[in-house]
């Protein structure tokens, strides 16, 4: 029977390799969001379900043995459109989200925050000079937070702000520097990024993955404002890697 898997994700490709690999039918449901896609095994889709509606008719159409949401960690709304299309429909769902940056040594150090709104004022406060740390007024705010989380920091007017994106948005402030790129990005990449500009806040969020640039931010003594990752929805087994997914999908 067909695993409908929710991708975008390294991970989500991972899994999809592995299952087409192992002779299981795989369907992998991408939102669209970017123009350009890496190429994933198995058949695709993509486009919305049209909200949780659309979905739990997908699932009562399709009849999918399972379901694995393999979304960003921050891609919220789809988890939960999920966690509910699959309660009603009665068919089991597997979060597969890799784990954050919360066990790091440096993360204590770090200025958690539950929302973009937050980390916008965190950083606003520590731009113009209230709080302690090197973040004065002459250095670049670095946002990684992805293009469609910028609109919060929209009000940091007056101050220099670079956000780096996989795709530069259509409508990004007046001043800002875009910086299109897609990661993962390699240490020294991170290192020359934050010296060209002179970085002296990174905002960024709990996505987890390699990390150089909390590497480079800890080694150039950068402070960092980190938007906690949204729950999964209560009932919704999670699982870190593809080996475990793969393990249970198993009992599918």
């Amino acid at each position: 029977m067909t695993i409908l898997l929710l991708g975008g994700t390294a991970e989500g490709r991972a899994l999809a390799s592995a299952l087409d690999a192992a002779g299981r039918d795989v369907v992998t449901s991408l939102a669209g969001a970017t123009a350009s896609r890496v190429a994933v095994a198995g058949s695709v889709r993509v486009g919305g379900f049209g909200g949780v509606a659309g979905l739990i008719g997908w699932l009562r159409e399709h009849g999918p043995a399972a379901v694995v949401d393999a979304t960003h960690p921050f891609a919220a709304a789809m988890t939960a459109h999920a966690a509910e299309a699959c309660t009603t429909v009665g068919v089991p769902l597997l979060r597969l989200s890799r784990p954050g940056w919360s066990g790091r040594p440096d993360a204590s150090g770090w200025r958690w925050v539950g929302t973009h709104m937050e980390a916008a004022e965190a950083v606003a406060s520590w731009a113009s000079g209230s709080s302690a740390g090197s973040a004065g007024e002459g250095g670049a705010i670095l946002l990684t937070v992805g293009r469609q989380s910028l609109a919060p920091y929209r009000g940091l007017t007056g101050r220099r702000v670079v956000a780096r994106v996989a795709e530069a948005p259509e409508d990004a402030p007046v001043g800002w520097t875009i910086v299109a790129g897609r990661g993962p990005f390699r240490a020294e990449n991170e290192r020359a990024l934050f010296r060209r500009f002179g970085v002296r806040v990174l905002v960024t969020k709990d996505s987890g993955g390699p990390g150089a640039k909390l590497d480079v931010a800890r080694e150039l003594g950068v402070p960092v404002v980190m938007v906690r990752r949204p729950e999964v929805p209560a009932g919704v087994a999670v699982v870190p890697d593809v080996a475990g997914a793969v393990e249970w999908l198993r009992s599918v």
